[in-house]
């Protein structure tokens, strides 16, 4: 029996060795990690270390569910977040390779569907374009983010999309251009982006865990919860499946398998001396495609010499050493990958914390070490940003209250703002009323409005109605016709461009078609015919004449809209006998009558 329980003693030395690295440089590691685990109230934290062909470190710290104290190991599967961004671009490098793509030739030519809301967007922008955050597109992520959706109709909201900058002239990053080369990478293989990712990466690189959707995710023998920090307590966050922007961040992976793929890139596109990625590819992938920033030397970084993005990645000077890296940051998770072509050294961090500034921190003490650096103290750097950044937003709310106009009251009734706004890109969003107050809910997220002053008002946006912090919310405005109906909403969803206009969407009532016939007629304005007509069973229309047959919808008694214009309504007019006399066309300049032909 005692020779039964040495065994198992020794089983258990045999794993904690493997587990942990036997390299000097990162010798006290793990009392840094979980010290960093408490100082930042992170519930875990996955790690691999890299050096040329070898894994120095692949290890789990703290918990992965924090609830129930059920620890991290290197098979633990993270959300990487935009850390899938560079696995969406290397898909392109194949049909480049084959002769099928050539990344300075207009997407267009190879993706139809894929429109901008310019035509000499659509074609002028590359494949490179999209790949290095250089088609004057801003983020627009409100767009997507938490939309429930599919992968085509988010591809076909981008011609909506209004630029900020002109082509190649600022880097702005954008989720969608990364969306876009994902469906790109499947026109041109008839295969789906999660099938590519499998074949071309993960399969040849022994990523047997890393999978591509939240949904399979949660069906690992071994996955991460999501958390995030609130006054020092660790809260679990809902999953955000985010399968249609995929190609954009929907990787799941952990230490094991990302060493591999960090591995792979130290040694030029290799591993275990098989060609993964095209060397053509590689070497553009890590080189500079686009300015980001001057990357001047600062007091806070005081030896930054530039800031620029590859393909896929970030590209920076790192305390004199070339580094490229690309951070991932999705609901309850924040990762780093990272890796130095010169000095042969990667290093793959994620933790179970939202929008954590840990991964920085840990990879940057790291790296440090790797390369025998100066000690600098990461953490208490970081510490000093974070709280700057609270008195700012501390700040920012005082100056919100010093030029809010106090004891003014909505225009309307409370009732009038509720319905649903639609934006041709941006969806619906629908408001209703809730006792004395207004609530809604857009692409999945809930909000609360609170009255600012006259028709603006605070939107207080969330995954989940129980995380809203009202506190930090965005100004909304509700527009009004020359009739004094409410008729858009004005939300600045992308603080690049104006303020997204939503139009409130009329509710149509129903009217019987023997109803409907009763107006059908000639009216007379202005010694002009205007010809009242039924399209089909139900249609009313209108024509003037010079102008283009409108059609009008019924939204009261005898009072029609015009479809196709807003502010402008007829209404008809009837005697006694209830026989129709008259309409009256209703616009913004003024009101014009015209009388039935007998």
């Amino acid at each position: 029996m005692r020779k039964f329980f040495f065994f198992l003693f020794a089983i258990t030395l045999v794993q904690t060795a493997t587990a942990q690295t036997t390299d000097k440089r990162l010798a006290g590691l793990d009392t840094f990690i979980n010290r960093m685990l408490k100082e930042w109230h992170v519930a875990g934290v996955t790690v691999a270390v890299v050096e040329k062909n070898k894994v120095l470190l692949a290890k789990g710290y703290g918990y992965k569910d924090y609830e129930n104290k059920i620890p991290v190991t290197e098979n633990t599967l993270f959300a990487i977040g935009s850390c899938t961004k560079a696995f969406t671009s290397a898909l392109l490098s194949f049909p480049m390779k084959d002769g099928k793509l050539d990344l300075d030739k207009p997407v267009h030519s190879y993706l139809p569907e894929l429109r901008f809301i310019k035509d000499e967007m659509t074609n002028s922008i590359t494949a490179r374009d999209m790949m290095c955050h250089r088609t004057g597109l801003p983020r627009h992520d409100l767009a997507w983010y938490s939309a429930k959706t599919r992968r085509d109709s988010l591809l076909y909201a981008i011609r909506y999309f209004e630029p900020s900058a002109p082509l190649r002239q600022l880097w702005q990053y954008n989720n969608f251009m990364f969306l876009a080369q994902g469906v790109l990478a499947e026109k041109l293989s008839n295969k789906t982006w999660e099938e590519l990712i499998r074949e071309k990466f993960f399969s040849p690189l022994g990523m047997n865990a890393s999978n591509t959707s939240m949904n399979d995710h949660q069906k690992a023998p071994d996955f991460s919860l999501g958390y995030r920090e609130e006054e020092g307590k660790i809260l679990k966050m809902k999953f955000m499946n985010i399968d249609a922007m995929g190609p954009a961040g929907s990787i799941n992976s952990n230490a094991k398998d990302m060493a591999n793929w960090v591995m792979m890139w130290i040694n030029g596109g290799k591993f275990n001396g098989k060609e993964i990625v095209p060397a053509m590819y590689y070497n553009q992938a890590v080189s500079s495609q686009m300015i980001i920033s001057s990357g001047l030397p600062t007091k806070e970084q005081p030896d930054v010499f530039f800031s620029n993005y590859g393909l896929g990645w970030f590209l920076a000077n790192y305390r004199g050493h070339y580094r490229v890296e690309h951070g991932g940051n999705i609901d309850g998770f924040s990762t780093s990958t990272s890796f130095f072509p010169t000095d042969s050294i990667g290093v793959f961090i994620s933790v179970n914390q939202n929008g954590s500034p840990l991964p920085a921190i840990i990879r940057n003490t790291i790296v440090d070490r790797m390369l025998g650096l100066k000690f600098r103290d990461w953490h208490q750097l970081r510490k000093t940003d974070v709280e700057k950044q609270k008195a700012a937003a501390k700040d920012l709310v005082k100056k919100d209250s010093a030029q809010q106009k106090k004891g003014t009251r909505p225009s309307h009734s409370i009732v009038d703002y509720t319905g649903v706004y639609k934006n041709d890109g941006y969806g619906a969003i629908t408001i209703f009323q809730d006792k004395d107050s207004l609530k809604g809910n857009y692409n999945g997220l809930k909000f609360k409005l609170n009255h600012y002053h006259f028709d603006y008002f605070n939107f207080a946006f969330a995954a989940d109605e129980a995380d809203i912090d009202e506190e930090n919310a965005m100004k909304g405005l509700f527009t009004i016709n020359v009739k004094g109906e409410i008729e858009s909403l004005k939300l600045p969803l992308e603080g690049a461009v104006e303020p997204i206009e939503f139009k409130k969407e009329v509710i149509a009532i129903d009217v019987k078609k023997e109803d409907l016939e009763k107006l059908v007629g000639e009216y007379e304005l202005s010694g002009a015919i205007v010809k009242v007509y039924l399209r089909g069973e139900k249609t009313l229309m209108v024509l003037v004449p010079g102008q283009p047959d409108y059609e009008m919808v019924p939204v009261k008694e005898n009072i029609f809209n015009f479809k196709a214009l807003s502010g402008y309504s007829v209404q008809f007019e009837k005697d006694e006998k209830g026989n129709v006399t008259s309409m009256s066309f209703i616009q913004p300049n003024g009101t014009f009558k015209a009388t039935r032909k007998k």
